[in-house]
């Protein structure tokens, strides 16, 4: 299990470093780092969620961050285990798989966080 952390912000008072990112999630930026298959975690803002009628209940999510987006491939078994944070959270850490196929990065989810509460510290003087 390999989990890499994130660096800590180079400079401060800049909005990239009021960005609620939680603990050990990587960036989209640095999803080129780690090795396939590499357990990582991610975290962003959901800006679309589809589930297609012919993916036989997979869910593809997007997260977008600071950096960039992130794909997220939710299987059905997953969904059932973490259905309110997939349909309600607008702000989610996911935790899975790295894979990447045809020059496209995904991260097959296996746990699922919905982490809403922390973009209020977004709007929060600094």
């Amino acid at each position: 299990m390999q989990i890499i952390p994130s660096y800590p912000p180079a400079h401060r008072g800049t909005r990239t470093d009021r960005w609620p990112r939680p603990p050990s999630c990587l960036t989209a930026a640095r999803l080129n780092e780690p090795p396939l298959n590499a357990r990582i975690t991610v975290a962003g803002l959901v800006i679309l969620r589809q589930r297609p009628g012919t993916a036989k209940g997979v869910i593809f999510l997007t997260l977008e961050d600071e950096t960039g987006v992130v794909n997220i491939i939710v299987w059905r078994h997953v969904y059932e285990r973490f259905r309110r944070a997939v349909v309600a959270g607008r702000m989610l850490r996911v935790t899975g798989r790295l894979q990447r196929a045809h020059s496209v990065t995904h991260v097959l989810a296996e746990q699922i966080e919905d982490i809403s509460a922390l973009l209020d510290t977004l709007v929060a003087p600094a």
